[in-house]
């Protein structure tokens, strides 16, 4: 975690990270793995490199986070580095539950915002994936579309969470609604929660398409929602 720098102490410390983990990038790939669970609401079973993919809830509705963080786990354990920057209620445990793997994952507080331009660029460099609240940079179209454009050149995914960024999304998810399941008349404990995912975009994710998933399940994993099978019509005599 990159917190408690003076203004002149960040870029620097950014760069040498990203010389750090550089190395390990495998940018051969055209698509970054997604957990088994996603392969059918995603467009070729994995987030494609240098996309913008816009991560949120419906108005009332929570998930947007930690849908993120289940986007970029199986990443993570495969090799891919993840960076989250500016996401205050990002938290270290929830990221660990949702199966990311932490030594892979560098969280950098929120820069000022002169400054944010400069951090995500720095993190383009050198990481595979990025998350960071699309309200921030969305304040500046221009800036937006540079930091896209850039993350299309080296191939990172960009992982918008909220609303606010201005360019429209190559990936658009939504969680519409969700409900948690454990408690029994007041008691119990929540262990397990049902979302309903909208995908919508552009090119490739233009067709809309929703999935239910367990985010998590009682085991803590992500799964879909199996379909119940329909039950055969009497016939009509």
């Amino acid at each position: 975690m990159l917190s408690g720098m003076g203004s002149e102490a960040v870029p620097s410390t950014l760069a040498e990270l990203t010389e750090r983990v550089r190395p390990v990038t495998l940018t051969g790939e055209r698509r970054l793995p997604v957990l088994p669970a996603f392969a059918t609401l995603l467009p070729g079973a994995g987030l494609r490199r240098g996309a913008t993919v816009s991560v949120g809830a419906a108005a009332g509705v929570g998930g947007g986070t930690s849908l993120a963080l289940a986007l970029v786990a199986e990443a993570s354990r495969t090799g891919f580095w993840v960076a989250a920057v500016g996401l205050g209620s990002l938290g270290l445990v929830a990221a660990d539950e949702m199966g990311v793997a932490l030594e892979r994952l560098v969280v950098v507080t929120a820069p000022t915002r002169d400054a944010w331009g400069g951090v995500v660029a720095a993190l383009i460099d050198g990481f595979d994936l990025i998350i960071l609240p699309a309200d921030r940079v969305g304040a500046r179209p221009a800036e937006a579309r540079r930091l896209a454009a850039r993350a299309r050149e080296r191939g990172v995914v960009l992982l918008l969470v909220g609303t606010g960024w201005p360019e429209g999304a190559d990936l658009q998810l939504e969680v519409a609604r969700a409900r948690w399941e454990g408690l029994d008349n007041g008691h119990g404990h929540l262990r397990a929660r049902k979302v309903r995912i909208i995908r919508g975009g552009r090119g490739e994710a233009a067709s809309p398409q929703r999935a239910d998933f367990w985010l998590p399940g009682s085991d803590g994993k992500v799964h879909e929602v199996a379909l119940a099978p329909v039950r055969s019509l009497p016939s009509l005599r």
